[in-house]
């Protein structure tokens, strides 16, 4: 169900391996959010640090923060996510990716694919 492509975060969040790294929100978080009405991310040329938050996810049901997967300067935001922020619910795996890091440094407890779905399944 989630890519392999990619690490998660115990936030909930994912991160590809590519340069510069792609962040979003996992199947997990969006199916929890339910319909995000609002986001707010960092800007370009913001530097984001690893574990700490860089913006918000408004949905009908809650806001949350968005928590960086990976310390480094943001160099691209989804500005389709910005215009219709229900595109990061109906599609966090895809479409609806939040924003592009240079990655400096990596959190410490990014996991794969099958530890990330573990560690869900625990939660239920």
């Amino acid at each position: 169900m989630y890519p392999d492509d990619r690490k998660y975060s115990s936030d909930h969040e994912w991160l590809t391996d590519q340069a510069p790294a792609r962040v979003g929100i996992t199947q997990f978080a969006a199916t929890s959010l339910d319909e995000a009405v609002y986001v707010e991310l960092p800007e370009v040329g913001d530097t984001v640090t690893a574990g700490e938050p860089c913006g918000e996810i408004e949905s009908v049901k809650s806001v949350s923060d968005l928590v960086a997967p990976a310390s480094g300067t943001v160099v691209a935001i989804n500005e389709a996510v910005v215009a219709d922020p229900k595109l990061a619910t109906d599609d966090p795996h895809g479409e609806g990716w939040l924003y592009e890091v240079e990655v400096s440094e990596t959190a410490d407890d990014l996991m794969d694919s099958s530890a990330y779905e573990a560690l869900i399944a625990e939660s239920k």
